[in-house]
């Protein structure tokens, strides 16, 4: 006598078979570290760490990444010796934060290696975020004020006017620890600090 198929029930895997769940979808109760970027198996690629918690990178536009490009190339064009343009890595602020600044400029000798995956505060000459849909508060709010707070000198923050990008540049106040607007800038960025450098914003037309 043949055997009774096997129903859609009995074909399912045991629960206790299943793989279990990555460590990073529970978090700890005192929240995540610094550290755990570099520990947790299987975490999503640019995951970053605000007040404990992870935050994790939603698809970007052709804007975000054009302007990227732009930024940086223009970056690398007039940085002197001394600094490296770095795009998409983490700064350390402290235990429980690690953000991932869009485009960075840090101390040339602050670089240390292929494996490096983090720079500390104090390395770092400017910080770039652009906004996106999903990180308005953080781009706009959080990380400036880590980013302040943590003594990092310039940042820019670029805005998406009419697909085009706008660089709000500050700088920071180092009795308040906090950053003071030095400038708007549509279509050029022509600054002296941190560095001399002119980049025509209009060229991401051409992208």
């Amino acid at each position: 006598m043949s055997a009774a198929p096997l129903s859609e029930t009995e074909l399912r895997p045991e629960p206790s078979a299943w793989d279990p769940l990555p460590d990073w979808v529970l978090p700890p109760q005192s929240g995540f570290t610094a550290d755990d970027l570099d520990r947790l198996p299987g975490i999503p690629p640019h995951t970053e760490l605000i007040d404990g918690t992870l935050v994790f990178v939603s698809p970007q536009t052709n804007f975000h990444m054009s302007t990227l490009f732009l930024l940086e190339s223009g970056l690398r064009r007039a940085v002197p010796r001394d600094l490296a343009v770095r795009r998409e890595m983490t700064v350390t602020l402290g235990r429980r934060q690690r953000p991932e600044p869009d485009l960075l400029v840090v101390r040339a000798d602050a670089v240390r290696g292929a494996r490096q995956t983090t720079y500390e505060p104090q390395d770092v000459v400017l910080a770039v975020e652009v906004v996106s849909a999903e990180s308005e508060i953080r781009d706009r709010e959080r990380k400036p004020r880590l980013y302040a707070e943590s003594g990092i000198p310039h940042f820019w923050l670029v805005e998406n006017d009419g697909d085009r990008p706008v660089v709000h540049v500050y700088e920071l106040d180092a009795a308040t620890r906090s950053y003071v607007a030095t400038g708007i800038h549509r279509g050029r960025l022509k600054l002296d600090a941190p560095f001399a450098l002119d980049i025509d914003l209009t060229e991401i037309d051409g992208f």
